[in-house]
């Protein structure tokens, strides 16, 4: 049982943070209407409810405030114009803040920070929902407010931090950032300076057709909405792990079968092995009934983080969306056969080479990617969410390290899984997946049988 404690809002100090808006690039812009990223961060740290309430929460408030202060935009609002000749903006005024609520749980804590197949129901009792969307007739605009916290207590095992958060007003490397400094400041205090300070200026990105105009044009007639939890999921979910080592195997594999092998990178062959696992696992011979056409193509989705890559390069602690996406794409049989591993590996290789590294094809035809993405809908994808770049295992709020992380957005895809670096293995991969158990436990078979054979080749 969950039972909230407390309501109430977190604003930056008063004073300290002067009234702004943020233009949406298109970079933000095609997320729109994208639903919110959902991510939980559990830590192993028994203390009662009164130490919780009276000493960790207080800290909790300031901590957070002070970070707002740096990061005001996560406490103002998405501006969306009902005059459709004006574009969205992020903006912040005096008094703007983020929703946080304080929960009790009685749940078992260590059963949710298990690897092992868990009810993914139950983990939306520790994240909290978007405030609904107001529609101010004086601004003549939508009102969303672009993040919410929650913070859980398990008393005497330990405490979950949930946030949602609008994908419009970041991406990833954003949100990690604004959580890192937060559990800094949590840890350390608020009295020093700060360095990598986020950096919001819009204006290094160049856009010189009006790809934001041709995004929103194409986007806004659509209704602004917040998608409700999607529960029931009737599914599991399941945590996998492949250390340095394993990983190694798997990078010696590809370049076996292909010498010189280019971007055999442990992303390139964790996707790769996963991808194939899971389609493998999925077809006639598994759990799957449902048959597919040989030559049916399937496709692998990922982000591409642009910061670096443009040109001018923007600086890594640049606050936004700055990711363009690639497409890895193979046929079922291909994909399904003996050498499914490798030809995935090869395509999600060629496609970082052949678009995500070359600058001058970087934003090719940028202008099309919202109706590329919207002709996938009917489309066999799978997509990732997070990165092999993603570290929040070291978000240390003072209680230590993170001790599971997960991803809830992936409970609204049909076909993805969430990727980070591992709490325990240096050089290791966390791979999050969420299924019905009869292709869980099929994926399962099926990915332990293929690293019992990488072990003994």
């Amino acid at each position: 049982m969950t039972t909230l404690l407390e309501s109430c809002q977190i604003a930056p100090p008063p004073g300290t943070v002067a009234d702004r808006s943020l233009p949406l690039t298109f970079f933000d812009i095609i997320w729109l209407h994208f639903h919110p990223i959902r991510r939980l961060l559990f830590y192993k740290f028994p203390c009662s409810k009164p130490y919780f309430l009276e000493s960790l929460i207080p800290k909790l408030k300031e901590s957070l405030s002070l970070t707002l202060k740096h990061y005001f935009p996560l406490a103002g609002h998405l501006l969306y114009p009902l005059d459709a000749q004006k574009k969205p903006i992020i903006r912040y005024v005096a008094g703007d803040s983020v929703p946080l609520t304080i929960f009790e749980s009685t749940n078992d804590f260590d059963n949710l920070v298990g690897d092992h197949p868990r009810d993914a129901d139950a983990f939306y009792d520790y994240i909290p929902q978007l405030p609904p969307i107001i529609t101010d007739i004086e601004s003549n605009h939508k009102l969303l407010k672009v993040l919410a916290l929650q913070v859980t207590l398990f008393p005497g095992q330990g405490i979950c931090i949930g946030l949602a958060n609008h994908h419009a007003v970041g991406d990833a490397n954003s949100i990690v950032g604004f959580i890192r400094f937060w559990a800094s400041i949590n840890k350390l205090g608020g009295n020093e300076e700060y360095s990598n300070l986020p950096f919001f200026d819009r204006s290094l990105i160049k856009d010189p057709i009006g790809i934001d105009s041709i995004y929103w044009n194409q986007m806004k007639e659509i209704p602004l909405k917040l998608p409700s939890f999607p529960l029931p999921t009737k599914r599991v979910r399941s945590t996998y792990v492949l250390n340095e080592s394993e990983i190694k195997k798997l990078k010696d594999l590809v370049l076996a079968k292909f010498p010189g092998f280019v971007h055999a990178s442990s992303f390139v062959v964790t996707a790769a092995y996963v991808w194939s696992c899971l389609t493998k696992s999925q077809t006639p011979g598994g759990q799957e009934t449902i048959k597919y056409n040989d030559d049916e193509m399937e496709f692998f989705l990922f982000a591409v983080d642009c910061r670096a890559r443009l040109d001018p390069p923007l600086p890594g602690n640049y606050f936004g969306n700055c990711v363009s996406y690639g497409l890895g794409k193979i046929r079922h049989q291909e994909l399904t056969g003996t050498d499914g591993f490798f030809m995935a590996a090869q395509a999600i290789a060629e496609e970082i080479k052949n678009r995500a590294n070359d600058k001058e094809k970087l934003l090719e035809g940028a202008e099309n990617w919202v109706t590329e993405i919207w002709s996938l809908k009917q489309k066999r994808v799978f997509a990732v969410s997070g990165s092999a770049r993603v570290d929040l295992y070291s978000a240390d709020f003072g209680w230590g390290k993170v001790r599971k992380m997960e991803t809830l957005s992936i409970d609204g895809e049909d076909y993805a899984m969430s990727l980070c670096k591992s709490r325990d293995y240096e050089g290791g991969l966390e791979i999050g997946l969420t299924l019905p158990k009869l292709k869980m436990d099929a994926f399962a078979v099926v990915f332990a049988h293929g690293m019992e054979l990488c072990h003994n080749t």
